[in-house]
């Protein structure tokens, strides 16, 4: 999925707990100065207008997303947001206290003090922080994998901006050169040429990138179809003032970089979209937590008197664009499960790219033939061992509607089309778990169900999954 780089805020967390607080700190200091150093949440109108502080001052940031782009301000932009922000605060202030006919027992003069205090204070906070992260921030959670393509003759010139606009939010993996193919493994200003034009999608294929920068002045060396691969795989393309050849994505003209360019992904979510499907995993992932925790203390024993051995099993999955993440199970399967795989693939029934055998007899509980069933296949046909992805969910690492994330040795032989179904982060559940998981034994049936998600998302179709997905476990359609 498409995300503005440069206009992003959720990853500005910290901006947003550091105004919340600070202007709490205003109101605090407004009301001393006024009443002497007395506590203002003793009052109940004063801890009611605390309360609407608070919740008023996240929406504001929310909606008029006041923290896009907010390393890049200048100091005079800067001191424009902060006005704007505080402006909306003090409207909402005011029409609170009007509609609660309270505006006379709260003091004009505390509220004056607060206003103008807020804004001196949030400002130098937000100059002074972004100060710091400049200088010490070296790893951000939500750094963005970038490779460049580029020419010989600029390639220095279009690194150097790149860092020098990127305040972090980057992280470039590599360099490909159009016009040169006999220098790969060489530095240019500090960053490798990892591969040849002619090698470039089989790169990217297995390779952590979200997105690749596009800065070359003969357009006719690009590789051929480049755009409509890269989108294919799920990779967001910038283009360096270029003109879209496909109304079918979602391009856009931003800033990016240092640069104006043109991007173009599978699909574009708002910055309101994006809260909203991760307000709605946080939720989610708390609740399934704590679910998890009341299944463990009947689950952990039983799995240990069955099969001695970790009661939660980890493997290494593959999440958004290429990301390696830990994901958590309850374990369904004996301890030699991952040994025995190779010497079961010949009864594989799936087609594809993916690896399901319904009599499977590394399932625990289940005979040599794998006819017999038992606690582990009780934990799948009821998704119970699913739960602890829920703390997947809480960390980030998927979401609860998804694709579903494929392992190592599956991700190495995916073809360009099949990566595209990772350009958003994998889900507990998904389209293929609701439509009859097992059941579907094509891995391409199951790749197009996963691109129509992608490129169709709205909130709306994440509830109606979920829905699905209730009934479905209900009734333990398709587990295997």
């Amino acid at each position: 999925m498409h995300n503005s780089i440069s206009g992003g805020w959720l990853k500005h967390w910290d901006f947003m707990i550091l105004d919340t607080l600070f202007i709490q700190v205003s109101y605090i200091l407004a009301y001393m100065l006024r009443n002497g150093f007395e506590n203002p949440y003793a009052s109940e109108l004063y801890l009611n207008i605390g309360v609407m502080l608070f919740l008023v001052g996240i929406c504001a940031g929310f909606f008029l997303e006041n923290y896009s782009g907010i390393l890049r301000r200048g100091y005079f932009q800067e001191f424009k947001a902060v006005l704007k922000y505080m402006f909306t605060i003090c409207v909402f202030i005011m029409f609170y206290l009007f509609l609660s006919k309270n505006s006379r027992d709260y003091s004009r003069i505390s509220f004056l003090v607060f206003v103008f205090g807020a804004v001196f204070i949030i400002y130098l906070e937000r100059i002074f922080w972004k100060m710091y992260v400049r200088k010490h921030r070296s790893v951000n959670f939500n750094q963005t994998a970038l490779l460049i393509l580029t020419s010989a003759d600029i390639a220095e010139q279009v690194i150097t901006t790149v860092k020098k606009n990127s305040y972090n939010e980057l992280r470039i993996v590599g360099i490909v050169l159009v016009d040169q193919d006999d220098i790969i493994g060489k530095k240019i200003a500090g960053e490798y040429v990892v591969c040849t034009k002619q090698e470039l999608f089989d790169y990217i294929r297995n390779k952590w990138i979200d997105g690749i920068l596009v800065n070359v002045k003969d357009k006719s060396k690009i590789p051929k179809d480049l755009e409509d691969i890269c989108i294919q795989m799920g990779v967001t393309v910038y283009q360096k003032l270029t003109e879209p050849e496909n109304d079918i994505y979602t391009p856009k003209i931003e800033n990016f970089a240092g640069y104006v360019v043109m991007s173009s992904g599978i699909s574009s979510a708002s910055v309101g979209e994006r809260f909203l499907k991760r307000l709605m995993d946080i939720v989610g992932g708390l609740l399934g937590l704590a679910v998890t925790g009341i299944l463990f203390l009947f689950i952990a024993p039983t799995i240990k008197a069955l099969s001695p051995g970790p009661v939660i099993f980890s493997q290494i999955r593959i999440g958004k664009n290429g990301r390696q993440f830990k994901i958590y199970k309850f374990r369904s399967m004996y301890m030699d499960a991952e040994d025995r795989k190779k010497e079961l693939e010949a009864k594989n029934q799936m087609q594809g790219n993916m690896f399901k055998l319904y009599d499977d007899p590394r399932i625990i509980g289940s005979g040599p033939d794998g006819k017999r069933h038992g606690l582990g296949r009780f934990l799948r046909k009821t998704s119970i061992d699913e739960f602890p992805q829920f703390w997947n969910v809480l960390k980030g690492d998927m979401s609860l509607v998804g694709t579903r994330p494929p392992t190592l040795d599956e991700w190495e032989k995916y073809q360009y089309h099949h990566r595209g179904r990772l350009a958003m982060k994998p889900g507990v559940t998904g389209m293929w778990q609701v439509s009859g998981r097992s059941n579907i034994t094509d891995f391409e049936e199951i790749v197009k169900m996963d691109m129509e998600y992608i490129q169709n998302w709205d909130i709306g179709l994440d509830i109606k999954i979920l829905l699905k997905t209730f009934c479905v476990v209900l009734r333990g359609e398709g587990a295997a």
